[in-house]
């Protein structure tokens, strides 16, 4: 895949398993629990809530169930809350940080659009240190819809009118339906078999260029 500087481009990226793999805050906010947990009962429970999450069971009830007796306070609302407003320990890999800054060094505009809680999204990009990248930040909670409406996308067109739009995603149930139907170039980073979303790309939707890596992405 190609992006042209004489195209006058701007680059709109999705978030979750697109900038970094969304696996890595659902563990961040175990480690935050079972931390908590650990402090409380001396039981060191991190490795059976992975086990417990990748077996597809309720990581949660799990923990109610056994701990709830040592901890009181450790209900349904008392988890999530954790997980939800826990911060992160993120990274970036060099592939995407490296393509993140060369748009930046080459002055191309770029923007997010991800769906979410404002505090959840605010910290994991505070964690992977990227805001400043960003003309424009919207998050579904904020911003009062989520993909794939129209409007999170247009906001982008009405802002910066004469741009060449290239929007990259992962999510193919919603990621990617509006950009296919605003003409803008698709580009979709494959499942390395970790993403929490299933990756079923959409037959109707054209057009959309495959990377494993934002290496395969050439900047002309």
């Amino acid at each position: 895949m190609t992006i042209k500087i004489t195209e006058n481009p701007m680059v709109i990226f999705d978030l979750d398993d697109t900038l970094f793999p969304e696996i890595e805050f659902l563990k961040s906010a175990f480690k935050e629990i079972s931390t908590y947990v650990f402090e409380k009962t001396g039981f060191d429970v991190y490795d059976n809530m992975l086990k417990v999450y990748f077996q597809k069971e309720n990581v949660f009830e799990w923990l109610i169930d056994r701990y709830k007796s040592h901890i009181p306070e450790c209900d349904l609302n008392f988890l999530l809350n954790m997980y939800r407003n826990h911060v992160p320990t993120l990274k970036l890999v060099k592939e995407t940080s490296g393509f993140l800054e060369k748009l930046h060094y080459r002055k191309i505009k770029m923007g997010l659009i991800t769906d979410g809680r404002s505090t959840s999204q605010r910290n994991k990009l505070r964690a992977l240190g990227i805001e400043y990248y960003f003309s424009d930040i919207i998050i579904s909670e904020e911003f009062g819809s989520e993909k794939p409406n129209a409007n999170n996308y247009l906001f982008f067109e009405k802002k910066n009118p004469g741009h060449t739009f290239y929007f990259i995603g992962d999510n193919t149930s919603k990621d990617f339906i509006i950009p296919a139907e605003l003409g803008w170039k698709m580009i979709c980073v494959k499942d390395n078999g970790s993403n929490i979303h299933k990756q079923d790309l959409d037959p109707s939707i054209k057009d959309i260029k495959l990377i494993s890596s934002f290496d395969e992405i050439r900047i002309y």
